[in-house]
């Protein structure tokens, strides 16, 4: 059953679907933009990937089932963030997750700056001692400090490794020299530029290869190619592409537990729904992988 745009991810009516109780997956909204730097407009970000989403056929062809009548996917109400920032900020988002985590769902985040992956991780942590994490990004995210701020958005990956956690990055082609240089000399950041997939047909086996059982997903949108993902805050050429990406995430899905996985830095653009819809349909397929067995 459909609903108007906007209400439930999917656009689901059917309370057996979207009731929080019997739900396995959770869809929480964290319109938290604070620190965009080139252009801003994420925090609509969320919503409209719900909003498009009800335009999502629920068969999947590809694995060639409705996904969402065995799970039943339950869409929280926007967190808000009204004159909560930085430290705060990041606290409130940890308080959600660990919620919705304790009470054994599978939460997808659809956020709007990169910096609430940390809040997320920060709960993950908790429950999942090994952690890893998956980063689809064009930046590396890994300044210590950005404008002064060192939870900006350009920061997150840096806040994440401080953790001591495993980070695979795929698609990254914009980076401080900084950043290089972290990547060198430690020992827990994988990176694998755009330029090295392209000429690298193991490219998928390295970047999986290093990861820990319990993997968690970001996903910033500009890691796709602007010409399949326009509404970004920070739009890079040569991105990744459709069919590349998600082989690569069905393959994470195949050989690792994806215990989780964010969606971000979508800054929506007037009078075009094109990345919001591929961003909504990319949730849905990487459900598919996750919760689909063969």
């Amino acid at each position: 059953m459909k609903a108007t745009p906007g209400n439930h991810f999917l656009g689901l009516t059917d309370p057996a679907l979207t009731a929080y109780d019997t739900s396995k997956v959770v869809v929480q909204q964290l319109p938290y933009e604070y620190t965009s730097s080139y252009v801003a407009g994420s925090a609509k970000g969320p919503a409209a990937i719900v909003a498009a989403s009800e335009f999502v056929e629920c068969y999947d062809e590809e694995i060639d089932t409705e996904i969402v009548e065995k799970l039943g996917i339950h869409t929280e109400e926007p967190l808000n963030f009204e004159g909560i920032v930085n430290e705060e900020a990041v606290g409130l988002i940890e308080e959600s997750t660990s919620r919705l985590l304790k009470d054994n769902k599978f939460v997808v985040s659809l956020g709007a700056e990169h910096t609430v992956t940390y809040g997320i991780v920060k709960a993950f942590v908790k429950k999942y001692r090994n952690l890893s994490i998956l980063q689809i990004d064009a930046h590396s995210d890994l300044r210590q400090s950005y404008q002064d701020n060192p939870l900006s958005h350009a920061c997150v990956m840096a806040r994440i490794h401080d953790m001591g956690l495993t980070i695979c990055q795929a698609g990254i082609r914009a980076q401080a020299k900084e950043e290089a240089e972290l990547i060198k000399s430690s020992e827990n950041i994988h990176t694998f530029y755009a330029h090295q997939i392209r000429t690298n047909p193991l490219w998928m086996d390295e970047i999986i290869g290093p990861l820990n059982n319990d993997v968690y997903i970001t996903i910033d949108a500009d890691g796709f190619d602007p010409s399949i993902m326009p509404a970004v805050g920070t739009a890079e050429p040569n991105g990744l592409f459709w069919t590349e990406t998600l082989h690569l995430l069905r393959q994470v899905c195949r050989e690792r537990n994806v215990v989780g996985f964010d969606i971000v830095e979508c800054a929506p653009v007037e009078g075009s729904i094109l990345s919001e819809y591929t961003l909504a349909k990319l949730a849905y397929k990487l459900l598919g992988y996750r919760f689909h067995t063969p």
